[in-house]
């Protein structure tokens, strides 16, 4: 009954936020700057290296995005799309991480079930979330962050539409590796 209702307010959240831009709540925080190096973390994920840090991708671009729930209709979206362009992604030299407060069985069956290949990280309590401007009291907010190869944070995105998201990122992405060639 209590994961019914637990589940419940998440629907609603989520609903809730696909009408609402995640820039328009002020419960965020503070989002690290744009040309500044992004803000290091180490989580577990539910892939096979188990712990995994943002400096393991140095020399790599990468797509640090934050969700609210594994399994959620925008949730589901916005995963399914990045996976569907991973091949794009992964001829761009970029690894995408996907970040909530889920935990790793919960991400595992996620992966299980959806086809996901890139890894989910949990941010249990939500640490990583904070760091990143991208908490709202018990889930991270849709927000997503392009980091260079030497760790720069190059790109974030707020008010992400899981739909088009990553098509959004893939485009910037296009733009910023042009200017580095």
């Amino acid at each position: 009954m209590l994961r019914r209702s637990i589940l419940k307010i998440v629907l609603i959240f989520c609903l809730l936020w696909s009408l609402f831009p995640a820039n328009s709540f002020a419960l965020g925080g503070q989002q690290p700057a744009i040309g500044e190096i992004a803000p290091e973390f180490s989580l577990p994920s539910n892939s096979e290296d188990g712990q995994i840090s943002l400096s393991d991708y140095r020399g790599k671009w990468v797509v640090v995005y934050f969700y609210p729930k594994d399994f959620t209709s925008g949730c589901t979206l916005e995963a399914k799309r990045f996976q569907q362009d991973l091949v794009k992604y992964q001829q761009r030299n970029t690894q995408i991480l996907g970040i909530s407060a889920d935990d790793l069985e919960s991400h595992t069956k996620f992966c299980d079930s959806e086809g996901l290949k890139f890894p989910l990280l949990a941010d249990l309590g939500g640490k990583v979330s904070k760091q990143y401007g991208s908490w709202m009291g018990l889930f991270s907010l849709r927000h997503t962050y392009l980091i260079d190869p030497q760790g720069i944070l190059k790109e974030i995105f707020l008010g992400v539409q899981p739909a088009v998201h990553s098509k959004e990122v893939l485009a910037r992405l296009d733009e910023l590796q042009s200017k580095n060639s």
